[in-house]
């Protein structure tokens, strides 16, 4: 039986390609199925994540199709010298000698390269799970013919991506196997798991400065040395949700404690962060008044200036969008539309609070196809974008350049969007340049 692909639901699909966030299901609003993909890149990909160990190369052994995206990525962060890749012809599916032509292309492009890395990040794919490759095999001759490499196990699988964990949750476990347990330094704590070093700003990190401590994460390390030093680490924190299966199963191998402290824009989580963190650390707590109270200032004066101009926010500018949403309508703004294709467990009571107290705000999806037939209402006022998807979707020059939370968290992080959001309003943006540039906060050269 032939269905409609615009069809959100599994009935009738609405004729605007949305739904009201009072009928938005959980935690799945639309129909999977045939994704659409749009023209805002800003999100970072495997490639950009798994650049982010020192000296590090990657290998995708896959099919042209695939392998020119995640080249051109590469290219375009200027990274190419640390990536190479084998391509998969039709006759390797039946040829019967899938391992070996693994294990002599990768033997072959790591005798080529002048300089031999520290590690190798080897990217399998769909087709590996389908022919029923002996992945133990591959690697443990790999590891035999080149000992003075590291090599990781990653995946390029987006047809698991719907069941158990993500192609990018489980690089991010795998990005961190290397570390190894060292001498403990009891003043030095690491972050895992995110793209992007927090703000210094932001009240963790002062917290953390004041009461002496070295931070290390990845984004920051400049040697693999570096990198792997954070095995001396006395406490983890994980702040970013995609990165912390990586971090538990990096924290319990190691015998590290392990603290999850997910951005949010709700005091009371806020504040439960903070006195746990000081609470482990026996520093002292911050003056959690008056951080409230710099927050409600900055919300009524940026609400003060922007008035009722609409807000549309989308999932990749931040894991907490929803929070943010609801932020922002308990202090009177007015959020329109929010683009989402599912929501976050961790996301839970916000969703429950915005259905019954802002149940008019139109859920839009992201990856269904129907949203290629996306067309913003007409209203001809100044609409204002949280996130480069939203942006995209609405057109407007308007909007706040982030993606996956960039450097927020805590408080800080509530003062630091208020200010991007009023910066946004007051300043216009070439949409159309900054959405099509990939991995924002990568180098690119587009």
């Amino acid at each position: 039986m032939l269905r409609s692909l615009h069809d959100l639901t599994e009935n009738r699909g609405s004729k605007d390609y949305s739904v009201a966030m009072a009928d938005a299901s959980w935690p799945v609003p639309f129909r999977t199925g045939l994704e659409y993909n749009s023209a805002a890149h800003g999100t970072w990909n495997i490639v950009h994540t798994g650049m982010l160990i020192p000296d590090a190369h990657q290998i995708y052994v896959c099919a042209d199709n695939c392998n020119r995206g995640v080249v051109l990525t590469a290219v375009e962060m200027n990274a190419g010298h640390r990536f190479s890749f084998i391509t998969i012809r039709p006759e390797d599916l039946y040829s019967g000698g899938m391992e070996e032509k693994v294990i002599e292309g990768i033997s072959d492009i790591l005798d080529r390269l002048k300089r031999k890395p520290s590690v190798v990040l080897l990217f399998l794919v769909c087709l590996h799970h389908f022919m029923g490759c002996d992945i133990p095999y591959i690697y443990e001759s790999l590891r035999k013919r080149h000992p003075d490499q590291l090599f990781l196990e990653c995946w390029m699988d987006p047809i698991m991506q719907k069941e158990g964990l993500t192609p990018d949750q489980k690089l991010r476990d795998s990005m961190y196997s290397c570390i190894g347990k060292l001498t403990e330094d009891p003043r030095q704590i690491s972050f895992i798991g995110s793209d992007f070093s927090l703000d210094a700003g932001m009240e963790i990190m002062k917290i953390l400065e004041s009461g002496g401590y070295k931070i290390k994460d990845a984004p920051s390390s400049l040697t693999f040395e570096d990198y792997l030093s954070m095995g001396k680490s006395s406490l983890n924190i994980c702040t970013y949700p995609p990165g912390l299966y990586g971090a538990k199963k990096l924290s319990e191998r190691l015998g590290i404690p392990l603290l999850y402290l997910p951005l949010s824009f709700d005091y009371e989580e806020n504040d439960r962060q903070l006195s746990l963190l000081c609470r482990t650390l026996s520093l002292p707590l911050p003056d959690l008044a008056a951080l409230r109270a710099r927050c409600e200032e900055a919300l009524r004066k940026v609400r003060s200036k922007i008035g009722n101009t609409s807000i549309i926010i989308d999932m990749s500018a931040c894991p907490a969008f929803l929070g943010l949403a609801r932020l922002l309508c308990s202090h009177g703004f007015h959020v329109e539309c929010i683009f989402a294709d599912g929501f976050s467990p961790d996301e839970e009571k916000d969703y429950t609070w915005l259905k019954q107290n802002a149940g008019t705000i139109r859920v839009c999806p992201i990856i269904h196809p129907a949203a290629r037939r996306f067309r913003a209402p007409a209203s001809g006022g100044k609409v204002l974008a949280v996130g480069q998807k939203a942006a995209y979707f609405y057109r407007t020059p308007h909007f706040v350049n982030i993606v996956q939370g960039g450097d927020l968290h805590g408080y800080g992080g509530i003062l630091k969007m208020l200010s991007l959001m009023e910066e946004a309003f007051d300043e216009e943006k070439d949409t159309a340049d900054l959405v099509v540039r990939k991995g924002l906060g990568c180098e690119s050269c587009i």
